[in-house]
């Protein structure tokens, strides 16, 4: 018996059986009609697709699946799991999106809030669930997470899904405390497998997760160790140098670039140390001749010897930029930040900042602290090359990333910098910004967001300009915010200068981001029944 398509059976029903006869798989009944052929096999059809299970050569019986103790989903969220996933295919659609919430993009959002409560999903949905999970990368740890035991014994039936048996279901994988259990993963698991293996065992045992991989070392790709080494982020400390400075003498040049960045996290390594010494040779405090008072005088390397391509400065600029200044930036960037206070008599990062800089060295010196500061995850520099927001009259560009900087800083600030940045400049430099802070946003953020999209309505923008701040507010914005925001779902007079049309086109996203915003409520008020939502206005 041959496996028929479900996608035949769609296609033979919709372009009618006397223009397609069914594909069935088996013989039809002398004289049978062709429309009970395809009811036949569609019913035949959909219990399989129900089983999760595909047909094969009959075997032994499958052992059952692992009991999970976790409690089900309350009756009204797993209706709104199977309208999720019912309706996940929606998200590619392009063109007007009309008022009716985007499903696919708020399932991400409740598989989450899903895996907080501690529920398993519901036995019936696991098909469709790892269905999901299958076609979108990003929703597969939680998916899988709410799946459970079942995933697995589930992926072991059916090859679309063996993608499950290499993500592993979380609080199933082999622990630190099952040494064979890793040790069987880590030498015989696929790539993807042993990448996740090695990040989750940091968490638990860093430096054996440290041995681990010093076990196989010589002997991965080149291509695999770069993967693996930049699987030390999590829990990097002074433990981890010794092997990262033998990293230094990698056959790759990436490994070695890699290695490098590492070690200069950690402003008490032997790497730290050398580029600090070398950053101070080149920076000095001192009077220049075009530097108003005392000021910072750069002189940059003159070379890249074989020292400093060891510790990973790259020795060919791109295109556009000169040596010195390619080599200057990378030291500086590499440097312990606190290298700079002790250098400038005991200042700190404000007062250096504020210093002038001579012979228009400063974007370079500037830009390479932007970055040190990211890599070291320094929040005090981090707030003082922000600054606070530009004034209206002032440019918005800022040396280095705006939007790395803020992630640096507690969520409380982050959201009242932007929050303040776009009450100043509007939207159109802050989506970046906006995608760094928490969700759901805080309430001076989430308003000055709303109020920015009604100012851009009010002097007639194209709001498709705007799509994409708009879904983000559908995503993050307080769903306690919903009953206010009524007010702008109304169809406005347009400008005599605007977008004809802009008008509707404005209402009805406003109108798509309320009931955005109250579906957000209703999602996770199912989900705890103990807190139901406010009755809609």
């Amino acid at each position: 018996m041959m496996n028929t398509g479900w996608s035949d059976l769609v296609g033979s029903a919709l372009l009618g059986t006397d223009r397609r006869r069914p594909p069935t798989s088996a013989e039809p009944y002398e004289g049978q009609d062709p429309a009970a052929e395809l009811l036949d096999a569609a019913a035949i059809g959909t219990v399989r697709r129900r089983a999760g299970l595909r047909p094969a050569v009959a075997r032994e019986r499958p052992l059952p699946a692992a009991h999970d103790p976790r409690p089900v989903l309350p009756e009204a969220a797993r209706r709104r799991l199977a309208m999720l996933l019912a309706d996940r295919s929606a998200g590619g659609s392009s063109g007007r999106r009309g008022t009716a919430p985007n499903l696919a993009e708020l399932l991400p959002q409740w598989l989450t809030a899903a895996g907080r409560h501690g529920y398993a999903a519901p036995p019936a949905l696991l098909p469709e669930l790892l269905d999901a999970a299958r076609a979108r990368t990003d929703l597969r740890t939680d998916a899988l997470a709410l799946a459970g035991p079942r995933a697995l014994w589930l992926a072991e039936l059916n090859p679309d899904w063996r993608f499950a048996l290499r993500a592993g279901v979380r609080g199933l994988e082999p622990a630190a405390g099952d040494p064979a259990a890793v040790r069987r993963l880590w030498d015989e698991g696929l790539f993807a497998e042993r990448v996740a293996l090695l990040t989750r065992l940091r968490g638990q045992d860093a430096a054996g997760a440290l041995a681990l991989l010093r076990s196989t070392w010589t002997a991965e790709r080149a291509e695999d160790r770069l993967m693996f080494l930049d699987s030390l982020r999590a829990g990097l400390s002074p433990a981890d140098e010794p092997f990262l400075e033998q990293a230094l003498t990698d056959r790759s040049r990436n490994v070695r670039a890699t290695a490098a960045e590492l070690l200069s996290a950690l402003p008490g390594s032997a790497l730290a140390a050398r580029m600090a010494e070398r950053a101070r040779s080149c920076v000095s405090l001192g009077a220049g001749e075009n530097v108003p008072g005392i000021g910072i005088l750069v002189e940059a390397p003159y070379e890249c010897d074989a020292a400093m391509e060891r510790d990973g400065v790259a020795p060919h600029p791109p295109n556009g930029r000169g040596e010195r200044a390619w080599w200057f930036g990378q030291l500086v960037e590499a440097a312990p930040l606190a290298t700079w206070t002790a250098r400038f008599g005991g200042r700190g990062a404000e007062e250096i900042i504020a210093l002038p800089v001579a012979d228009d060295w400063q974007p370079d010196l500037h830009a390479a602290w932007c970055r040190a500061a990211v890599r070291q995850r320094d929040p005090a520099w981090a707030r003082a090359l922000l600054g606070p927001p530009p004034a209206p009259a002032s440019p918005v560009a800022a040396v280095g990333d705006p939007a790395k900087l803020l992630s640096i800083l507690p969520e409380e600030e982050r959201a009242d910098w932007v929050a303040r940045f776009i009450a100043t400049h509007g939207l159109s430099e802050a989506f970046q910004m906006l995608g760094v802070c928490a969700v759901p946003w805080a309430e001076p953020l989430g308003r000055a967001v709303v109020d920015a999209l009604d100012i851009a309505r009010d002097a007639g923008s194209y709001p498709w300009s705007f799509s994409g701040v708009m879904g983000l507010a559908e995503r993050c914005l307080d769903p306690a915010e919903a009953e206010r925001l009524t007010a702008l779902t109304a169809v406005t007079e347009e400008p005599d200068d605007g977008s004809p049309g802009a008008g509707s086109y404005w209402a009805e996203a406003f109108q798509r981001l309320v009931s955005t915003l109250r579906l957000r409520r209703e999602m996770l008020a199912e989900l705890d029944p103990r807190d139901p939502p406010p009755p809609a206005r």
